[in-house]
């Protein structure tokens, strides 16, 4: 990807000290339930409860209190900037992904009219794929859905040539399945959708905690992250730039303000939190070791690391899970997020993950919201088992799982 440090360049990841910075993992259990969110350094805690110590009050105010809850929010959104490549004025705070998402889905959908279309894909998690045929049925736009090759969990570009036309007003598409880890071509599909001048909206939850996200090379009129899938607080984020972002009107209290990305956020933000965010960014921009130069560099180089450490830990896993007989493993995409999604013969998914919760081993079961695609797999109302890694797992935990599933 355009701005990832040459192979050489890229430095192991110290995973022993990173999996000491998090509390949660002294309980000895094997944490592969990254995927549904990450465990929360130190470093994190540390600075959403540093928030509540110091004098913290309401926005706007000529006193320190409050001086101290706008660094927060200014501080939080260049942090997000930092890590996705975006602009800091363009990043609009939410309690969630899912609910960002209807949030613009409900302002973009207020442009559109009868006849006109959007493309979705099979491969979305619900929250990027229901808000869209909502917001369509009621504009009385057409909703046409990309495929998804189910022998190997790849998302085709090519089928966008014949999706996309002159009444496309919006391309949604995950940067990465939660579920199968499918890493799409969304560059490809961006600029599919650009040409016919759509706008598009990038579902970047999974991507984000394991490879370099940079937003103008993805072709993201709009992306969306949560931060507590890459170690922070409850709490998401939506980037765009702020000419965008001006186009759209929400609807607000009168007294609140006009301002882009102010007008977005409706009350009083989780403030506490937005500190937890920026610390989260720093924690993964840190994750190379010592190094120089800005933040966004330091996450550049940092998130390469990410990158090829959980690469070396996913191959040992899928190569294992490949040898026990009876378990199938769903998607071979060639570029996927490293996570996991199988079934075991003769158990249903949640006696496996109760099975493995049991000895020690937390993996979900289920469809994960991901109803589209697991639908289309023929795994409801089932599902499968997910084992999802992070920065901060190890060979031990990839044993413990492999063990626990040989027994059974």
């Amino acid at each position: 990807m355009p701005g990832r440090p040459m192979s050489h360049e890229i430095a192991d990841l110290d995973t022993r000290a990173i999996r000491a910075e998090f509390p949660a993992l002294a309980d000895g259990r094997a944490y592969l339930d990254a995927a549904a969110g990450t465990q929360t350094p130190e470093s994190v805690i540390s600075a959403i409860a540093g928030a509540y110590r110091q004098g913290l009050s309401n926005t706007d105010g000529f006193f320190p209190a409050s001086q101290h809850a706008n660094s927060l929010i200014a501080e939080c959104r260049q942090a997000v900037a930092d890590l996705v490549g975006g602009d800091p004025q363009g990043v609009v705070m939410g309690p969630s992904m899912t609910s960002l998402t209807y949030k613009f889905s409900q302002l973009l959908a207020s442009e559109w009219s009868p006849g006109d279309e959007i493309v979705i894909s099979r491969l979305e998690h619900d929250g990027n794929f229901r808000p869209w045929v909502q917001a369509a049925a009621r504009a009385g736009a057409t909703v046409r859905v990309a495929e998804v090759d189910l022998a190997t969990g790849e998302l085709p570009v090519d089928q966008y040539e014949h999706l996309v036309g002159p009444r496309t007003r919006l391309v949604a598409v995950t940067a990465a399945s939660n579920v199968l880890g499918t890493r799409p071509d969304v560059s490809g599909i961006t600029a599919i959708a650009h040409a016919e001048g759509a706008l598009t909206y990038v579902d970047g939850v999974h991507a984000t905690p394991h490879m370099l996200v940079d937003v103008q090379n993805l072709g993201a009129d709009f992306y969306v992250t949560s931060a507590y899938k890459w170690c922070g607080p409850h709490v998401a984020a939506l980037v765009a730039s702020p000419a965008l972002l001006d186009r759209f009107r929400p609807e607000k209290l009168l007294p609140a303000s006009d301002e882009v990305p102010d007008r977005f956020q409706l009350g009083t933000p989780p403030l506490a939190d937005y500190a937890g965010v920026t610390a989260a960014v720093d924690h993964l921009a840190g994750l190379s070791g010592p190094s120089s130069g800005s933040r966004r560099q330091r996450i550049i180089r940092a998130m390469a690391a990410v990158e090829a450490s959980e690469e070396r830990l996913f191959k040992v896993l899928l190569d294992a899970l490949s040898e026990i007989p009876g378990i199938t493993v769903f998607g071979r995409a060639v570029r996927r997020a490293p996570t996991a999604y199988f079934t075991v013969a003769g158990h249903s998914p949640d006696e496996v993950a109760s099975r493995l919760a049991a000895q020690g081993v937390n993996v979900w079961s289920g469809d994960n919201y991901a109803y589209e695609i697991t639908e289309a797999l023929g795994l409801e109302p089932q599902g499968a088992v997910r084992a999802g890694l992070a920065h901060y797992n190890d060979h031990p935990d990839v044993d413990r799982l492999i063990s626990g599933l040989q027994e059974l």
